[in-house]
């Protein structure tokens, strides 16, 4: 049943099932820390989360531009040839012989 909330909207009623005794005594103890109910810390909680979750998926993280990237790079030659290449251009340094 839906009932009319403090700013005149309609609100509707979530039961949770199935909560684990241990859980609820965790709300229930951070809802008492707060000055919170229950029902008023859980929806706190929800809240929280869809917030954080919205702002980290309309950033990018350094992962998420790594993957963008992936497959970007075009090339026709051969992998065999790539590392030919990248092994030429490499230079010896003599830095590594005196030690360090």
């Amino acid at each position: 049943m839906k009932y009319i909330g403090l700013r005149g909207f309609y609100m509707a009623n979530l039961q949770i099932k199935g909560i684990k005794d241990e859980l609820y005594a965790q709300i229930k103890k951070m809802a008492a820390s707060e000055n919170r109910s229950v029902s008023q810390q859980v929806l706190f909680l929800i809240r929280e989360h869809l917030s954080k979750k919205k702002h980290l998926d309309s950033s990018k993280t350094p992962a998420r531009i790594l993957l963008e990237l992936s497959g970007s790079w075009e090339d026709n030659r051969k992998p065999e040839d790539i590392v030919k290449e990248i092994k030429r251009a490499r230079k010896n340094s003599k830095k590594l012989k005196q030690g360090f």
